[in-house]
């Protein structure tokens, strides 16, 4: 494990090129022993882009739950299952890809411990995407986000926006006025997700890689 403080890029180019060493090392073991190609391999990310990445066109990044803080890309390698070059715009979490996994193994979910995630086994061998609603919570500035289908719902401290991503990814036409009752169901549905997780701890703490001390001071 690498510590990433804010201003080391070095500390990153460590960090890469050890998981691309590792990763290959990996690789190459299951291919010597014939177990490649039966085998489910998953690169992701957990967040966007930190201060030094280019998110364009998203807006935002680390720390954040506009799009260039939560979207991100995933490749997923198991060539008995998944068609060389197949490419899907399911919508999912990075909890999915454990229940997947579980499912993969033919593991069930254990009684009265239900997964937080939805297996993927069926969009990886081909079938169609389904609708998946998301939702994300951050103390950081108390945002709340909720994507259904092509819409989303997003506040950040007491400013409430609803848009739609496909026609405006970048998240610059809030449509909250012009889209009451869809912002209404959405926020209540983020309110129901919530009672069913834990609150956030009261001395939880947020550390930030670029604040306010760092900016010029005159």
């Amino acid at each position: 494990m690498f510590h990433l403080d804010g201003g080391n890029i070095h500390s990153y180019r460590k960090m890469i090129h050890h998981m691309d060493e590792g990763i290959g090392s990996l690789v190459d073991a299951l291919r010597k022993s014939g177990q490649l190609d039966n085998t489910l391999i998953v690169f992701t990310s957990d967040n966007g882009g930190e201060r030094f990445s280019d998110n364009w066109p998203l807006v935002g990044g680390k720390m954040d739950l506009t799009e260039g803080g939560i979207r991100v890309p995933y490749i997923a390698h198991w060539p008995a299952v998944i068609k060389a070059g197949q490419v899907s715009q399911q919508q999912c979490l990075t909890m999915d890809w454990s229940a997947t996994m579980l499912d993969c193994a033919g593991i069930s979910a254990a009684a009265g411990f239900a997964w937080d995630g939805v297996s993927l086994r069926g969009v990886l061998s081909g079938q169609a995407e389904f609708e998946r609603k998301l939702f994300w919570r951050m103390k950081h500035r108390n945002q709340r986000a909720m994507r259904w289908g092509d819409w989303k719902y997003l506040k950040v401290d007491d400013h409430e926006y609803l848009f739609n991503i496909p026609a405006d990814e970048r998240e610059r036409a809030n449509l909250a006025q012009q889209q009451p009752q869809r912002l209404s169901d959405m926020r209540q549905a983020w309110l129901t997700w919530e009672q069913g997780v834990p609150e956030i701890s009261a001395d939880a703490t947020v550390s930030l890689g670029y604040g306010l001390p760092n900016m010029p001071q005159r």
